[in-house]
């Protein structure tokens, strides 16, 4: 019962984290396949606080710090970190960091080095670039764990977008890349010079089947 017990507590805890996280991405890609990538990662001084539980002081809590980031960049031939800045508040953290890449086996790279969650596809003179953001979680959330993960992550959002050469499309799934509905809450610019996804943290915890986006240009 008490190893249950644990578990549900990890659980919780690791749902409230990552509520308390905001992600900003923006992806430039050029026609040779190069480009860049601006991301802005906020989150909260509660995020910080329950992560020094039980003694794990010494743990950076979301590893996108310079140093992290500077550590993946030098796993990745082909991608430079050009700037990155840090801004401390009372409330919360935001780091900010702009990179470049020269090929999109690059920015694969970056965006899933395990190579299961990010793809590439191209033909018939179009490109298709998929990203699972959130794979079906294996366990349910229940309405009041839902509700209070939502409480905590009031604020906090994650923000996608991509732009090419031209007009782009953008096309959303489910957590194993099946096309899906649009989530409740929402807000997508589908198709243009530049197509983005913004959607609460807490809301894309709470999706049951998961979440995938696919750029299309």
């Amino acid at each position: 019962m008490l190893k249950k017990t644990r578990i549900l507590f990890l659980i919780i805890f690791l749902l409230i984290l990552n509520s308390c996280i905001g992600i900003s991405a923006d992806i430039v890609m050029r026609k040779d396949g190069s480009g860049k990538i601006s991301l802005e990662y906020r989150f909260s001084r509660m995020a910080e606080v329950l992560g020094r539980l039980d003694g794990n002081e010494n743990w950076h809590i979301i590893p996108t710090g310079r140093a992290d980031i500077e550590r993946t960049v030098a796993r990745i031939p082909d991608m430079r970190l050009v700037s990155f800045s840090s801004r401390d508040g009372d409330k919360e953290i935001v780091n900010k960091a702009e990179l470049e890449f020269k090929n999109t086996e690059a920015l694969l790279a970056f965006l899933d080095p395990s190579g299961r969650r990010a793809s590439l596809s191209r033909g018939n003179g179009s490109n298709s670039l998929t990203v699972i953001i959130m794979e079906p979680p294996s366990v349910a959330m229940n309405a009041d764990l839902l509700d209070l993960v939502q409480q905590v992550s009031s604020g906090y959002e994650l923000k996608l977008s991509f732009s090419a050469n031209g007009n782009s499309a953008m096309t959303l799934s489910d957590g194993i890349g099946k096309t899906a509905e649009p989530p409740r809450g929402a807000k997508i610019v589908s198709s243009g010079k530049k197509v983005s996804l913004e959607m609460g943290t807490g809301d894309i915890l709470g999706l049951k089947q998961g979440l995938g986006v696919s750029f299309n240009w």
